[in-house]
């Protein structure tokens, strides 16, 4: 029988939450009720590695599973082969092999923040690859063309004349009928995903007439607004070196630190309102990304790693000896390509040179190293670029 604890309940459907459908209280009333529930989040194997902004929904279901909750882990091994549909454009596809391919690592990567012996994974190509033709069109009376047309993402490549393909409207009607085939209580996922969530919902009152809760998780947002993802530079992926992790984590924004030990830490609340509360009073950021940072790499690395890192920085930092009076430029971009910020700073003569010097390791933000040539980098006041190791400019927005 589920856990009855009010403290850990309130904290389960408040902590890094930023919606619950229908609403809270229903939930907690079914949940203090000691009724156990099934409740799932689906990942699709896109890359074979997850990255802490996948950690958010898991941490999430560790919570429930601690409770005696029964937990899916699902596999989107079928749906993986299409991929959510992208604001600007279609998904290149990928084969079966491919998404087998790319979850192989993936239990290994994710023993760190939840039992893996207590858990019940699932492939959803189990039940979608088997149905014909009327099973599709079956789920698909159930759906209005007004209504999955309505996407934020659709009608943004709607606006701006971009391609929008027909089987691209099929993802959201296929992650809702896993919902209804494993028959569950609740969903789990990123506030990103609501619409599909909710799509689920409706299919499973329409099918089954029953009642899916669903509850979305605050996303890890840059600057910009953008969720921290594949795209960004300084996305922690789960297979990464604690001080690569630890590296990246001191190069976030400074707006991004708050929401960081809500959502990635264990960090008691009056602890985070405390860390909020230093920031808005002038404390140096710096620090206390330090901390933050300490706390993702114990959480996802376990806390030697997190120690041995820590150690790490601190001693690449102090041995690495810059110059006193650090040139400053301004820049006006929120986001920008590395090597268009390189080039524009006048650290390469070219922008193939800084095009090179990406990809041979001879730049970094804010003491982080950055290799992919298409990273998109959050700018902030006082972001440290350097290229090789006597080039240095300070960044004033």
């Amino acid at each position: 029988m589920p856990k009855i604890d009010e403290e850990k309940i309130d904290h389960l459907l408040n902590r890094g939450v930023e919606n619950i459908y229908p609403d809270r209280e229903t939930l907690k009333k079914v949940l203090m009720s000691g009724k156990k529930i099934k409740l799932y989040c689906g990942y699709d194997p896109t890359a074979p590695s997850l990255h802490i902004g996948n950690a958010i929904s898991m941490r999430k279901l560790a919570e429930f599973q601690k409770l005696g909750h029964e937990v899916i882990f699902l596999f989107g091994d079928f749906t993986a082969q299409l991929g959510d549909p992208d604001k600007l454009s279609v998904r290149k596809p990928l084969t079966h092999e491919e998404v087998l391919e790319n979850l192989k690592g993936w239990k290994k990567q994710i023993k760190n923040i939840i039992d893996i012996d207590k858990i019940d994974f699932r492939f959803n190509s189990k039940w979608l690859k088997k149905m014909d033709f009327a099973d599709i069109i079956d789920v698909a009376k159930h759906f209005t063309l007004q209504q999955i047309i309505a996407r934020d993402m659709f009608q943004k490549r709607i606006e701006e004349g971009r391609p929008l393909y027909l089987h691209e409207f099929f993802y959201p009607l296929m992650q809702a009928y896993d919902s209804v085939e494993m028959d569950v209580d609740l969903e789990i996922g990123g506030s990103d995903q609501t619409f599909n969530i909710l799509c689920g919902r409706d299919l499973m009152k329409s099918m089954k007439g029953k009642e899916k809760f669903v509850l979305t998780m605050k996303l890890l947002v840059d600057p910009s607004g953008e969720k921290m993802g594949k795209s960004i530079g300084n996305t922690v992926n789960l297979t990464d070196k604690p001080e690569d992790a630890f590296g990246k984590v001191m190069s976030w924004n400074d707006n991004m630190i708050v929401q960081g030990f809500e959502i990635l830490t264990d960090i008691p609340e009056d602890g985070v309102k405390m860390f909020e509360k230093d920031l808005k009073n002038g404390a140096n950021p710096r620090e206390i990304k330090f901390k933050l940072a300490e706390e993702v790499v114990k959480t996802f690395f376990g806390e030697e790693a997190s120690l041995m890192a820590g150690e790490k920085f601190n001693k690449q930092f102090r041995d690495h000896e810059k110059p006193k009076d650090i040139e400053e430029k301004h820049i006006s971009q929120k986001m920008i390509n590395v090597v268009e910020l390189i080039f524009e700073l006048g650290l390469a003569g070219s922008k193939s040179e800084a095009r090179r010097l990406v990809e041979q390791g001879g730049v970094k933000i804010d003491d982080s190293k950055i290799t992919d040539r298409e990273s998109m980098i959050g700018v902030h006041d006082e972001m440290l670029v350097q290229v090789g190791k006597r080039k240095f400019v300070k960044i004033r927005v």
